[in-house]
């Protein structure tokens, strides 16, 4: 197992981060107002076993989750102080209906924080038949718009031993759960991908790890310490990370020894899977597929 405190992680990955978030097309609906917060919840070691517990209901092979297609109910689940001593950090806990053990999947946000898309996609994973936590970076902080996000970015980015100790809590603490596997998959999106990447590198051991476009590492030696096969959706249309840098990001974990499921998709740019309503005519095909080798993968590496 990795140790979290061998090195520190490589946020040299994150050193161009600020690039990609400004030159690609803002991710999702960054844009858009922030989602209030869900209604806090009692802590976790107060919860009924049935709180929080979402109907089990994969989708069919020709479906997509309803919450990448704007149309899911509210957040079903419920929230979670996972953090000792951090009353501020709350993630967001969704667990699928039935004594389990399932697998678990811990999910990090995009660059505006913990929304409500990010908790109905925890619900939809749930859904799937996985425990599915979703971390919260910023102290349950979210942005508004570009600067506001930005802001929260970097501050995020200045305290990177605080997030390491973030994020190999929210995998602790989902390994420890009587009804998980002890399997963990951690998956990100935009400013959440490159951070899932870093934390494949250099985070506590883990069996799986997804990334939605995302700031890549082009050096073999670091990919190296990836200890498991590693899944990757990009988009062609992606001014911050173009077709020509996830080739390479291919070719460098190639070279690691690293077993990879990596897809560019036309027509589609960045942001494109988590906010399949935005453009469903163009968005639906890819995040279908996306979607369907996201579940192969998660199958095969942990499970359900």
């Amino acid at each position: 197992m990795q140790q979290p405190d061998r090195r520190a992680m490589s946020w040299g990955v994150a050193a161009g981060l600020t690039l990609v978030l400004m030159g690609a097309a803002a991710c999702g609906g960054a844009e858009e107002p922030a989602e209030p917060p869900a209604a806090a919840m009692a802590p976790a070691e107060v919860i009924e076993p049935e709180a929080g517990t979402i109907a089990r209901a994969p989708t069919a092979d020709n479906a997509l989750p309803p919450a990448i297609l704007g149309t899911a109910p509210p957040p079903r689940g419920v929230d979670l102080p996972y953090m000792p001593d951090d009353a501020e950090t709350r993630g967001y806990l969704a667990v699928p209906e039935g004594p389990g053990p399932h697998p678990a999947v811990l999910l990090v946000h995009e660059w505006d924080g913990l929304t409500d898309r990010i908790r109905q996609t925890a619900d939809a994973f749930a859904a799937e038949g996985y425990v599915a936590l979703a971390a919260d970076l910023y102290r349950g902080r979210t942005g508004s718009n570009r600067d506001e996000n930005m802001a929260l970015v970097q501050e995020t980015r200045g305290e990177m031993d605080r997030v390491v100790a973030n994020l190999d809590m929210a995998a602790r603490t989902l390994r420890e759960r009587a009804d998980t596997t002890g399997k963990v998959a951690v998956m990100g999106w935009c400013f959440g991908g490159g951070i899932a990447l870093s934390y494949g590198i250099d985070g506590e051991a883990h069996e799986a790890t997804a990334m939605f476009y995302g700031q890549l590492v082009e050096d073999p030696e670091q990919l190296r310490r990836i200890s498991h096969e590693l899944y990757g959706t990009f988009a062609a249309n992606d001014t911050g990370i173009p077709p020509a840098d996830v080739e390479q990001f291919a070719r460098a974990l190639t070279a690691a020894g690293i077993d990879n499921d990596i897809h560019v998709y036309d027509e589609v740019g960045h942001g494109f899977w988590l906010f399949v309503d935005q453009d469903r005519e163009t968005r639906e095909a890819p995040a279908l597929d996306a979607w369907q080798r996201l579940k192969a993968y998660l199958s095969r590496t942990i499970g359900v």
